[in-house]
């Protein structure tokens, strides 16, 4: 017999969410944020995706994905596309190292 997690145990998403990988494309319509604006945070570094290949289609991870949408809030909030790098910078370190924690605590 197997043993079925309870509703309260977050361990799976992390197996889930370091799986998730989703095409420009499907970024678009899940975020909102048009394809060339990705492009362009991602030539400015604020992004990253996982395809290394030039001309491929770019793939991003669930991180890229929380980035954007981040920097989406905050400039919908009135910042600078600077201004709100810096800060998703700043608050994806926190949430990382949060993460890192949890994880630590379900081993």
């Amino acid at each position: 017999m197997t043993k079925r997690k309870s509703e309260n145990d977050l361990s799976f998403d992390f197996d889930f969410l370091d799986k998730l990988v989703v095409g420009i494309g499907e970024v678009s319509q899940i975020t909102g944020i048009a394809t060339r604006q990705i492009r362009y945070w991602e030539e400015k570094g604020i992004i990253t995706s996982l395809t290394e290949e030039e001309g491929k289609n770019r793939r991003y991870d669930y991180k890229n994905i929380k980035k954007m949408l981040l920097v989406k809030e905050l400039m919908d909030d009135g910042y600078t596309l600077d201004a709100s790098a810096e800060k998703v910078k700043k608050r994806m370190e926190m949430i990382e190292e949060t993460l890192t924690k949890l994880k630590k605590g379900k081993s």
